[in-house]
């Protein structure tokens, strides 16, 4: 038999089978044992019985005037006879039986002590040097009957209390074991960039050092992703300040030479470093996504954020380029304005990156949280799609893009609990690329 794999089940069914077999065998051997005894206790009675009733068998045949002459027993009162007797000469001729008695029942006498046959246990006790006999007879029916009731007595029991026990085992196994299963609910719980320590003290001692074990193996996972992200952080933010230096002086070359091949290339420097500037913008971007605080203590509409940000997108490229569709009602949420700038302005560039520049980008935030972009362009292949929310990975290598703007709002997404959807076609259109993101909104929430 397979053990079911989970540990509660296995453990019930194990400790409920082990019980039910020692509770039956218990009973089967104290059956045994009570069967043994009170065969003792019945033979005794037999012949007790027997040395009782021979002085009185005795007197009424030595006064009696007439040899030879069966004489029954008569009956005072009406009774059930378990025990039956019959008294015979040294001949074997029947001088006295009781009032039940069956002499066809008593077989041929075969000296004193106990003897048995397929329907009835005897006695045979003698005196007068064997002239007078007595076999007091018990049915084994009796016995049987007897023994059917202490089995009953035992059997019945069981009966009750065994599914009692069981219950018993499945609530004690299940009480024992619910700080496991607390530690996984906690764990189960967590998202996936959640390396927190997870809390042990109630842990039984044979589990405690697996969940150590693992607490320690998460420290040293954040320990490593902490660093990650500072490295990422620290280095974007160290790059700001002379690429910002770098990109004046290519602007003041520009100003200043009178060489077209000179200005050339001072404006293909400038627009290397602004491209490193955007990247390690993205990546100080990427590295609060993964590691900074990203849901506040209290909520704020989201609407007038994404009006700001779009009118400044507008600004940068052309009045008409975005189309903004709001909700009448506040959609307020607890997620950090800032965040919700991050994810906006990721989602609605790359839609402008990537769309001709003559068609607009239809940007919609529902009063759910869900944030639409869309933009115009050809279908995305399916295998294009599914590696567009991982880093540096570009839908087209012409493009000047980072690779990092998606995976940006994917991280967010999954810390927030959100959901980030890419879709192409659009909905209801035959091309185009759609990004959906899903905040988390507090419905009646103040700000």
């Amino acid at each position: 038999m397979r053990l079911p794999r989970s540990l509660q089940r296995r453990l019930g069914l194990t400790l409920g089978l082990l019980l039910t077999v020692i509770w039956i065998g218990a009973a089967s051997v104290t059956a045994i044992l009570a069967r043994h005894a009170m065969d003792e206790v019945f033979d005794s009675a037999l012949q007790e019985t027997a040395q009782r009733i021979l002085p009185l068998a005795v007197a009424d045949v030595l006064g009696r005037e007439e040899e030879g002459v069966t004489q029954r027993q008569g009956e005072i009162r009406a009774h059930d006879e378990f025990l039956t007797y019959a008294v015979r000469d040294g001949q074997g001729r029947f001088l006295l039986l009781s009032h039940d008695a069956d002499p066809a029942v008593f077989p041929p006498w075969g000296g004193t002590g106990f003897s048995q046959s397929a329907t009835h246990r005897f006695y045979n006790e003698a005196a007068l040097q064997g002239s007078v006999r007595l076999t007091v007879a018990e049915p084994m029916a009796h016995r049987t009957a007897a023994a059917r009731d202490i089995q009953m007595g035992l059997g019945l029991p069981l009966l009750i209390f065994l599914p009692v026990a069981l219950l018993a085992i499945v609530l004690a196994v299940r009480a024992s074991l619910a700080p496991l299963r607390r530690f996984r609910e906690r764990l189960a719980a967590r998202g996936a960039r959640d390396l927190s320590l997870v809390p042990t003290d109630e842990l039984p001692t044979e589990i405690a050092p697996v969940a150590n074990t693992l607490n320690a193996l998460l420290g040293r996972l954040s320990a490593a992703f902490e660093a990650e992200r500072s490295f990422a952080a620290n280095a974007a933010h160290e790059l700001r300040t002379p690429l910002a230096g770098a990109i004046a002086q290519a602007q003041r070359l520009q100003a200043e030479t009178s060489d077209p091949a000179a200005k050339a290339r001072a404006g293909d420097i400038e627009s290397t470093l602004k491209r490193l500037t955007r990247l390690s913008e993205r990546l100080m971007q990427l590295a609060r996504a993964e590691g900074g605080r990203l849901r506040l203590d209290h909520t704020s509409d989201l609407r007038p954020v994404a009006r700001i940000l779009t009118d400044e997108l507008s600004r940068m490229t052309g009045a008409g380029r975005i189309s903004l569709v709001l909700p009448s009602d506040a959609v307020m949420s607890d997620l950090d304005p800032d965040v919700f700038a991050i994810l906006y302005r990721n989602l609605v560039e790359n839609a402008l990156r990537h769309g001709p520049d003559d068609a607009p980008v239809l940007v919609s935030l529902s009063s759910e949280g869900v944030l639409t972009v869309a933009n115009e362009g050809p279908v995305v292949p399916s295998e294009v799609l599914s590696r567009l929310m991982d880093r540096f990975e570009r839908a087209g290598r012409s493009t000047d893009g980072s690779g990092l703007g998606l995976a940006i709002v994917h991280a967010v997404a999954q810390r927030i609990g959100g959901e980030l959807v890419l879709k192409s076609p659009r909905t209801g259109q035959d091309a185009g690329f759609e990004a959906s993101l899903t905040m988390p909104i507090v419905k009646g929430g103040k700000e």
